[in-house]
């Protein structure tokens, strides 16, 4: 006699798939799926180019504040870093972190591949402890604050401006969520990218090499390879524009036909230029950050602001 097969349960990537494409007006998908192992080294490529200034303007505050870093820590045993990728900032700060006993780092990403690399790269650190931790950023800083021993403080790195893939209360919420898994006198240094003149925000965002447009298809090759998707990759295009209103990048996919793309049994229609908007890089000014902080439970400390590139890191301290 043959048993009925129970469905698989669907993983969270494809309920948000399906929700955010057949939704009713404009189509989504979460930019948090940019991240599997390869859009997270489409991304480390991104960092390199000359267009994309945000990621040398956190290099430069790092290397010009580490000292500074350290002497804000005081006692701190854990070092966790959200969206930690390689590990390249961490490494221009933990050594001036770590004493005589040994410090704790806790790179938190969802790419097993950056971990890896990770850990790898800053094994030769002395003193230095090495914890990957696979999941989610909230998830990942609840994990690494077990693990802090008794009387010791946290310092968490947020780097990046990856904050600005929320909206303005989405920012204050998630920074709340942060502050709820911290103790009181803990430490969160946020970087966020600040408006600037509007052609090199787009250009940030659309590099002549074309490795942005990659980074940005990938999540509908990557719908291909995990959830059965036929999406032709020729048919749709990366477009960037700026809202000044709400001073948002927004990276779009755009079809250039009219289109039925197949998802397992899901059919999802298109229409000629209709876009799939992908993500939101929110810019922010320094007395907006400082507000958000404070909503959130956070004490500004002190913010340093690249020139060259204007670009924020802000110190945050737990209330």
């Amino acid at each position: 006699m043959r048993r009925k097969l129970k469905a698989l349960p669907a993983s969270e990537f494809e309920i948000d798939v399906q929700a955010g494409l057949t939704r009713r007006g404009q189509k989504e998908l979460p930019s948090k799926y940019f991240y599997d192992d390869l859009g997270s080294a489409l991304f480390e490529a991104i960092t390199l180019l000359p267009e994309y200034g945000l990621t040398r303007a956190d290099l430069r505050l790092l290397d010009a504040h580490a000292a500074d870093l350290a002497a804000l820590g005081g006692n701190t045993s854990i070092v966790a870093e959200l969206g930690s990728g390689s590990g390249e900032k961490a490494r221009r700060v933990l050594p001036d972190l770590i004493g005589t006993q040994e410090l704790v780092y806790c790179p938190i990403d969802l790419s097993s591949a950056a971990l890896v690399r990770c850990r790898r790269d800053l094994d030769d650190i002395p003193n230095l402890k090495i914890t990957p931790l696979q999941e989610s950023f909230v998830d990942g800083l609840a994990s690494a604050s077990k693990l802090r021993e008794r009387g010791t403080s946290m310092l968490v790195l947020f780097l990046g401006s990856s904050i600005g893939n929320f909206d303005a209360a989405a920012a204050v919420d998630f920074l709340a969520s942060v502050r709820r898994r911290l103790n009181r006198g803990d430490a969160l240094v946020l970087s966020c990218d600040l408006v600037k003149a509007h052609d090199l925000m787009l250009a940030a965002y659309d590099d002549a090499e074309g490795v942005t447009a990659a980074f940005n298809l990938n999540v509908l090759a990557r719908i291909n390879r995990e959830l059965g998707g036929n999406f032709d990759l020729s048919r749709f295009r990366h477009e960037v524009r700026y809202d000044d209103s709400s001073q948002r990048i927004e990276m779009h996919l755009r079809s250039t036909a009219d289109q039925i793309v197949c998802i397992g049994d899901l059919r999802i229609t298109f229409k000629k230029n209709e876009t799939i908007w992908t993500e939101s890089s929110y810019k922010f000014t320094v007395e907006q950050v400082a507000a958000m902080a404070a909503h959130a439970g956070f004490e500004c400390e002190f913010q340093w602001v690249d020139e060259e590139w204007p670009f924020v890191q802000s110190v945050l301290r737990a209330e």
